[in-house]
This record gives C-alpha cells, structure tokens and sequence, in this order.
C-alpha cells in the first residue's frame, strides 16, 4: 500500500468516528436559550434534544447558581473577617472568576458552542476550583501550625512546574472534549497501529497531544513524588505526592478506558472529576512544600540557655 493509500485510508477510519469530526459551530446547546429552559417560542429547539440532556443542562445551571451564592458569602467573609491581605485578595479573586465563569456560560449558549469559548470555559473553571482550594488550605488551622521541619527549595520549585504541567493537561483534555476528538484516535496503547501517527487532521493532532501531555505529567508527578521521599519526613508534605501518584496512575487507567469503551459516559466523566482531584492535589502540594520550606525551624539558642542557668 502506497503512502497515499495508507492516509486515504486513515482519513476514512477518523471520517467513520463522526463525534470525532463534527463541527462545533453546529451543534446545538442542550437548552436553547441563556436563561430560561421552557420559555415561549423554542419548542421547536426544545425537541432537537434529548429530555435527558436538557435535565444535565439545567441541573448545570442550578449549581452555578449556588456555587456563585456561595462564592459571594466566601468574598464577604474573606474580606469582613480575614486579617491577611493575601486571603482577602484571594476571596476577591474567586468572586470575579466565578462572574466571569457565568458570563463564559452565558456566551457559550447564546452562540452555539464556540470552541475559544467552550475551552475557556472549561479552564476558568479548573482556576476557580484552584483559588478555593488555596483559600481552603491557607485558612486551615495547619496552615499557621509551627513545623519543625523543612524542606529543600528544589522541592516547592518542582512541585510548581509539575502543577503547571498538569493544568497544561486540563487545557488539552478541554480541547480534546470540545472539539469532540477523544475518539480521534481509535486505539491505545498504540495510535492507528504505531507509536506516533499521521497527525493528518486537528483532531488527530490534538488527542494525540493529550497522550503526550499524559507522559510528561505522569513524569513530572513520579519524579516529585520520588523527590518528596528522598528529602523529606513531614507527611504534612508527604500525603498530597503520594496522591497525586496514585491518582495518575487511576488517571491513566481511565484515559485508557475511554477509548476502550467508546462512549463511556461513567468514564469519561470520572476522567475529567480525577483530572480536577489531579490538578488540586498538585497545588496544594505546591504550597505545602513552599510553606515549610519559608517557615525557619524551631531552634534553641544556646546562649540564651547559658544566661538562663547563670542567672
């Protein structure tokens, strides 16, 4: 089979896969409008979709709604009663994200699922998630507790990039879902048959970079994880390494699975759930092993200790 042949024929095994090439700017929204699911005017929308898809839709927007509730009471709380600077810039920062975040969904609704939009959004909402798991830790009473130990710098430093590799991960999982490419490539461990395929279509090109991401973030993760061991005895910093290795591992295993079960709605959904435990793990690993490393260890001056005994 000649070369050409061998694309042909790879072009008609992805063109088989339609969730894989339909374009995005023509589906439509589960529910029609912005605001209102069964207003007048969109019966006819209303039956282009599944019953089933309108509920989800909905059910998406009543938690937005009291996720956004929420949020102001955090913004109020943080700045009313936080002495921190810090915190209270923090408790803003997740009141604008969660606006922007309900404006993004606003956007995506009224114009059909634009992909910069859809992604964005997907995105914001992992920065979101991020902001409240820091104001959760650094509000937390081990947050202020002394630490006797501490870690080298290298080990914060590392634990960052391998944070920024994994939120580098949930935006190529965001494209690989909006853009519909999770069933691009049809086969794992391999891809058509080889090691690295014809990246022939976006679509291959992005899922394709999706499993690259995966190997450098279970790199990244393992290595760290190894570091943690090697340099330090605090399970304050040992507990998130050693979870966020195990959750790659679950992560890995799933990625597997959705393409191993086409269509998967149980997996492919826990994916994107583990993907955000991933990420949050790695952040507050992050931020614990800053902590200790910036806290100075307890000593005992032994001087003072002298004058003490003398006195």
């Amino acid at each position: 089979m000649s070369a050409d042949d061998e694309m042909s024929s790879l072009d008609r095994s992805s063109d088989s896969r339609a969730p894989a090439r339909e374009p995005v700017s023509d589906r439509r929204s589960e529910a029609p409008t912005g605001s209102d699911v069964s207003g007048g005017g969109t019966s006819v929308a209303r039956r282009s979709v599944s019953r089933e898809g309108m509920l989800f839709e909905h059910g998406h927007r009543l938690a937005a709604t009291a996720v956004g509730c929420l949020t102001v009471v955090l913004a109020l709380w943080t700045v009313v009663g936080e002495a921190r600077a810090s915190v209270r810039a923090l408790g803003l920062l997740a009141l604008l994200a969660v606006v922007l975040q309900g404006v993004l969904g606003g956007i995506t609704v009224l114009y059909k699922l634009p992909l910069a939009v859809s992604v964005t959004h997907a995105c914001l909402a992992q920065t979101f998630f991020c902001l409240t798991v820091t104001l959760a830790l650094v509000t937390s009473p081990a947050w202020s507790a002394p630490r006797p130990r501490r870690s080298p710098a290298a080990l914060g430093v590392l634990a960052g990039l391998t944070t920024g590799a994994v939120f580098g991960q949930v935006v190529l999982g965001a494209l690989v879902r909006h853009m519909h490419a999770g069933l691009a490539i049809p086969d794992f461990p391999f891809a058509f048959g080889r090691l690295v395929p014809p990246l022939v279509t976006p679509y291959i090109a992005v899922h394709f970079a999706h499993r690259v991401g995966a190997l450098v973030v279970a790199a990244a993760v393992g290595s760290t994880a190894v570091h943690v061991l090697r340099h330090t005895d605090d399970p304050w910093v040992r507990r998130p390494a050693f979870l966020a290795a195990g959750l790659v591992v679950l992560q890995v295993t799933l990625g597997a699975l959705t393409i191993w079960a086409p269509r998967a709605v149980l997996a492919t959904t826990t994916h994107l759930v583990v993907g955000a435990a991933l990420l949050a793990t790695c952040l507050v690993l992050t931020l614990r092993a800053t902590r200790v490393t910036l806290i100075q260890p307890r000593t005992v001056d032994p001087v003072g200790v002298r004058r003490g005994a003398l006195a």
